[in-house]
């Protein structure tokens, strides 16, 4: 699986970005993956560029190739005036209106206090069911007071479970269809061997007095 990380922090070091690695290593403990990270700090400019001349220049091309390249995609924002980051905006903004359509989200966000979890609903989830990708059903918001506290590890392992669910590889029916079809075979070869199928007119003749299955 390619794994694509978009951490938009902005300070460093970086709670969005910590949030963003402890998310893309639980989904690396459930599945292997190839992980990048696009640090959209650093493309702040090429970004402010490209959405005034149309050219996104070489590091931003890149990232923009890797995000609709990839199998899945995490998504990190920290929180300002209730909602994403501009500059998260602005990086999906000018990305191709197809690149994230059907592919898996797990959508996250930092911030400093509790009362900006709703963000997760009320603007991350609307604006990716927007660019039609999958998001999946636990979002992750880490508060200042959540880092060490119960909790969090609950979250991001969910979340990370149902990203990975969501790939044809990490489904339940994909799993039985390759490992467990030669098994299900071999059952009803087994089946066959052990019930021998009597015809019901036999039965009913072993069960009659004699000479009254023919009256």
């Amino acid at each position: 699986m390619k794994l694509v990380v978009v951490s938009a922090g902005l300070s460093v070091p970086s709670s969005t970005r910590l949030l963003a690695d402890r998310l893309a290593a639980a989904v690396e403990r459930l599945a292997p993956a190839e992980v990048q990270v696009v640090e959209v700090r650093d493309l702040a400019v090429a970004i402010a560029n490209h959405l005034t001349s149309g050219f996104p220049g070489r590091a931003l091309a890149a990232a923009q190739d890797a995000v609709a390249g990839a199998d899945a995609l995490i998504v990190v924002t920290p929180v300002f005036s209730a909602s994403y980051s501009g500059l998260f905006k602005s990086f999906f903004d000018v990305l191709d209106k197809d690149a994230l359509a059907g592919k898996p989200v797990l959508v996250a966000a930092t911030g400093g206090s509790a009362r900006h979890s709703l963000v997760l609903d009320h603007a991350l989830r609307p604006l990716f069911s927007y660019l039609r990708a999958v998001v999946v059903p636990t979002g992750v918001y880490a508060a200042s007071e959540d880092w060490g506290a119960e909790g969090l590890d609950g979250r991001i392992e969910r979340a990370a479970g149902e990203l990975v669910a969501l790939l044809p590889e990490g489904r339940p029916e994909a799993k039985r269809s390759t490992s467990g079809a030669s098994a299900t075979s071999a059952t009803s070869a087994r089946a066959r061997d052990c019930f021998e199928v009597v015809p019901f007119a036999e039965q009913l003749a072993a069960l009659s007095p004699t000479g009254a299955a023919g009256a």
